[in-house]
């Protein structure tokens, strides 16, 4: 069965473009309908409008806006609890340092940290772990503050640590994107923070007057 195309069609004029000269056939039905479908859906293959794509680039925005700020507020959160956290351990690490070894409380992280893989010492105390040791760590930067009335008797191969106390402080690496408030404590064992984010301290006592959680 043949299908007649009406001459001067759009269909007709498509097909002699992009067909071969070659000797006249006859064309049957169902090849001329496979014809028709891929050009329908040629003409139904077509992309995004610019229209369209600016609508999707807006909501992109629109989300990232709203989103971008939470987390970055979450990650602050996150960072000042492992701050205090980290605090909480240094405080302990000196209380130990001052206990086992007799020669006062210690003059700075590397006293009670992990400084080698050597036996454990009053010179590696391995109370801190390697990273907190380094004084950075979760986006703060964590000091120890030595007191100011040196041990006089000292252990055998020790340094001398001081009998007043110490102080020990965490501050954010980038204020307002590792962190906001500043924190420190003393011998006292208590955690007191600043709101902007710089600890204040006069050795061996830290001076903020906010307390944690009260």
């Amino acid at each position: 069965m043949c299908l007649k195309v009406k001459p001067g069609s759009a269909f007709l004029a498509s097909f002699l473009r992009h067909t071969p000269a070659y000797p006249a056939r006859v064309y049957t039905k169902d090849i001329l309908e496979r014809l028709l479908l891929g050009e329908t859906m040629n003409r139904k293959q077509k992309g995004f409008s610019l229209i369209e794509l600016l609508i999707v680039v807006a909501i992109i925005l629109i989300i990232a806006a709203i989103a971008i700020p939470n987390l970055l507020r979450s990650r602050m959160a996150a960072n000042e609890a492992s701050a205090v956290g980290s605090v909480r351990t240094i405080n302990t690490a000196a209380i130990s340092f001052n206990s086992s070894y007799g020669d006062g409380f210690p003059a700075d992280l590397t006293s009670i940290g992990t400084t080698g893989t050597g036996a454990v010492s009053c010179k590696n105390a391995q109370y801190l772990d390697s990273l907190l040791t380094t004084g950075t760590k979760s986006g703060y930067t964590f000091k120890l503050v030595p007191g100011a009335t040196v041990v006089t008797t000292v252990p055998a191969g020790c340094t001398a640590g001081y009998s007043d106390g110490y102080v020990t402080t965490a501050s954010p690496v980038t204020i307002g994107t590792t962190g906001q408030r500043g924190f420190c404590s003393d011998a006292s064992g208590v955690i007191r923070f600043n709101a902007s984010g710089t600890a204040t301290y006069t050795t061996p006592n830290c001076t903020d007057t906010t307390v944690l959680g009260q």
